[in-house]
């Protein structure tokens, strides 16, 4: 149903005061505005949400740019305004990582200007939603049971003291979670938004591994392609793999499991330091053939387990069999699946007296995480840098 044009009006009116606001960094007409109105409202031409605004307003601040961060302290007053509305628009529920019609989010324009500031704020928020949502993942929902809700309200309405206009509820409501990799889909459209999502699987098959193990791959001399064309392993890697070898396996004879053969890239790198094990975790049908018919599965020491690492690494876990260095590097996966591997698993597979001199087994992955854009690499790098959040 169409809004009713004076109403439209209206919410157009509200939306260009807001952003107009963090433009201008008007601190005092933006906790005003911010009472009734949204931090993530969008103007219809550009797709700017306040944020792009507040930082795209620097754009034409020659002074601003030129300033540099000395000790994490911006020292122009400009750009302390800007940085001083980003962080109220960010304590008022500011999506950080919306995109605007140029598909940027606000730290893109932030990094692209040259506003270190305002980039590490963008940045630093991004880090704070990501490690919240981990940890309401963590939560389980309540079960629905109507008898027992009904008896906890009854019991609720008598054990609560009635409320009148002196006194202030003392709970506050709970956050709303953003969305941050599904669309944004309105509630009237709610029953359509498992076929959207649905359909953005199955246009790009990386979007869900269980889709994307069922997909064909296309193999070339350099890389690796998923059935959405997307790159699920390149042969400029092979430094990378090669490095990560080196530290995981810095003196042969020792154990390694590597959890994603791809290519074999990182695997070949694993051999060349002459394990006394070499086990690989391989999930896609057509990269297991690709094996066989490389002669993988005749290699001396190695022992190649078909399936998901998430049935086979418990299984290895229940064997008591430790490894000496662990490399992780899968494809249709997110951080969600590295911190469920790094944080459940990990701990039962290394050896804690193995390695070179007994110090102990290692771990590491393939960093690709938000890699299609600067500032998700950035974020997930910060996060993927504490140990007690992975």
């Amino acid at each position: 149903m169409d809004l009713p044009q004076e109403l439209t009006g209206e919410i157009d009116l509200v939306t260009q005061s807001i952003l107009l606001a963090s433009s201008n960094h008007d601190l005092e007409a933006l906790k005003d505005l911010l009472r009734d109105g949204s931090p993530n409202v969008q103007d219809a031409e550009t797709g700017f949400t306040p944020l792009h605004a507040a930082i795209a307003a620097c754009e034409d601040d020659e002074e601003v740019r030129n300033k540099k961060v000395i000790d994490g302290k911006v020292s122009d007053p400009e750009e302390e305004a800007a940085v001083e509305t980003v962080n109220l628009l960010l304590q008022n529920g500011a999506i950080w990582n919306d995109l605007d019609k140029n598909n940027e989010t606000a730290g893109c324009i932030a990094r692209r200007l040259g506003l270190d500031a305002l980039y590490e704020t963008m940045v630093d928020a991004g880090v704070r939603a990501e490690l919240l949502f981990g940890r309401l993942d963590e939560y389980q929902p309540l079960e629905d049971g109507e008898d027992e809700n009904e008896d906890e309200q009854q019991d609720e309405q008598q054990n609560t003291p009635e409320m009148n206009g002196t006194e202030e509820a003392t709970t506050e409501p709970l956050a709303e979670k953003q969305h941050q990799t599904e669309p944004s889909i309105p509630v009237a459209l709610s029953d359509q938004k498992d076929d959207i999502i649905g359909q953005k699987i199955l246009d790009d098959v990386s979007l869900d591994n269980n889709t994307y193990l069922r997909s064909t791959l296309t193999f070339t001399e350099d890389k690796l392609l998923d059935e959405s064309a997307n790159a699920v392993m390149m042969d400029w890697e092979t430094t990378i793999m090669n490095r990560h070898a080196e530290i995981l396996l810095p003196v042969e004879g020792l154990r390694a499991l590597n959890i994603g053969h791809g290519m074999g890239i990182v695997d070949t790198a694993i051999q060349s330091h002459s394990p006394k094990e070499h086990h690989i975790i391989e999930a896609h049908p057509q990269v297991l053939q690709q094996m066989r018919d490389k002669g993988w599965f005749d290699k001396p020491g190695v022992v190649v387990h078909e399936g998901r690492w998430q049935d086979i690494v418990p299984q290895l876990v229940e064997q008591g069999v430790l490894f000496d260095g662990i490399y992780y590097d899968t494809f249709a996966e997110d951080y969600k699946a590295l911190r469920e591997l790094f944080s459940e698993h990990i701990i039962g597979l290394l050896d804690p007296a193995g390695g070179k001199d007994g110090e102990g087994g290692k771990f590491s992955f393939y960093n690709g995480l938000g890699a299609d854009r600067q500032i998700c690499y950035d974020v997930y790098t910060k996060v993927c840098a504490s140990a007690e959040t992975l």
